[in-house]
Order: structure tokens, then sequence, then C-alpha cells
């Protein structure tokens, strides 16, 4: 397995868990969808020669997807994490 895909599963696992666990969204099929072509596109990057180019950005994303928010109306993994630590 290629270094950059436990990061972009991760990104897509935080985001599917985001969306239905923490805000009461059905889930949405396209998330897991395009987590799995990027998982393929990274590690094909990867080993084409973009090494720890490829891990960093992967990982990147992980740390922007956690602290951003994807929609507009719909908190950061980080915010809602925060409001489920809180009790609220």
């Amino acid at each position: 397995m290629a270094g950059s895909t436990g990061p972009i599963l991760a990104l897509g696992g935080i985001t599917m868990a985001n969306q239905t666990i923490f805000n009461g969204q059905p889930p949405n099929v396209r998330v897991a969808v395009a987590t799995g072509l990027a998982a393929g596109v990274f590690a094909l990057l990867e080993n084409a020669g973009g090494g720890q180019l490829v891990v960093g950005l992967a990982w990147l994303a992980l740390v922007a997807v956690v602290l951003t928010r994807i929609d507009p109306h719909t908190p950061s993994p980080a915010e809602s994490a925060l409001r489920w630590w809180e009790g609220k």
C-alpha cells in the first residue's frame, strides 16, 4: 500500500462521519466514490515518481479537510468534534 493511501482514506472517513454521525445528514455515496478514486490516483502518482511530494500533499489535504468547511451549511469536523466534546 502506498504511503498516501492512509491519509486519503482517513480524509474520506472523517468527511462521511462528520456529515452522517455528527450532523445527521444522509450518507453521501459521492464522498465514498471520490475517496476511492483519489486514493487510486494518489497511489499511482506516488509510484510514478511523485514519492514524498504526493504523501505530503495527502497529509496536507487531510489537515485541510479537518479544519475547513466543505459545505457552508455543515460545520468542519473540528467544529463538530468540539461541539460534541462540550455536549451541545
